[in-house]
């Protein structure tokens, strides 16, 4: 639970753009991003931006750590519901295993955390929200999506989270076979949430990337870059 209730911090206005392309991040450096810390968590994962001649990209790298870069900007992913990047792993994780608390660790993934909104909510869902409102500060996500590099391969390619329901894993890469190489994807994120969850998502959505590898005590290194959401 401690991941999902940071997620979603107090959300400025949502983004604009006109054309296609909502923004594409290529980090040449990280004016756009905050890092977000876990309560409990002491070590956290290293971010960088850098350049390898004339491409530049994010370097990821934990030990045993956590902690995760988000966008700044909110969006609609009804307006823009497609996103692409590329990424590539050093190394995968051996004692991961995202069905359980104690491996739920990735060298890398990219988040998208949906805003709760109350008005939309029933008496009960509105009442426990409140309640973590009142422990952390700030309402958690109604929901969240993670497209995951996986450390192991499993026979399904959507995992529920072992921290709490309302958080998928997309599992995009598994396993060993591309270490060491940049791979590109590219998501439909409403289609996708659909798929996951069985239900629309909410209209307010932002993006994150992570690194962790606190609950295997492990240690990663990825790195991601040409992120963009667009239409």
């Amino acid at each position: 639970m401690k991941r999902f209730v940071v997620l979603c911090l107090l959300m400025p206005p949502l983004l604009a753009a006109s054309g296609s392309e909502l923004f594409r991040e290529d980090f040449r450096d990280l004016s756009r991003w905050k890092q977000v810390l876990f309560p409990k968590i002491p070590r956290h994962t290293q971010y960088s931006a850098l350049s390898d001649g004339e491409t530049t990209f994010l370097k990821a790298v934990s030990d045993d750590s956590a902690s995760l870069l988000v966008y700044k900007q909110v969006f609609n992913p009804y307006d823009y519901p497609r996103a692409r990047w590329r990424w590539k792993v050093d190394n995968v994780l051996t004692r991961a295993d995202l069905r359980t608390k104690e491996g739920d660790d990735v060298p890398i993934r990219v988040y998208i955390a949906f805003a709760y909104d109350p008005k939309r909510a029933g008496i009960l869902e509105r009442a426990q929200y409140e309640a973590v409102r009142l422990i952390y500060g700030e309402y958690p996500p109604h929901s969240s999506l993670t497209y995951c590099w996986s450390s192991e391969v499993y026979p399904r390619d959507i995992i529920t989270s072992a921290y709490t329901a309302r958080a998928k894993m997309i599992l995009l890469e598994q396993g060993q076979a591309k270490v060491g190489a940049w791979v590109a994807e590219q998501v439909h994120i409403i289609a996708d949430y659909r798929r996951a969850f069985g239900a629309d998502p909410p209209e307010k959505a932002t993006i994150g990337i992570m690194n962790d590898s606190d609950n295997t005590h492990g240690a990663a290194t990825s790195y991601i870059t040409d992120i963009a959401v667009f239409r």
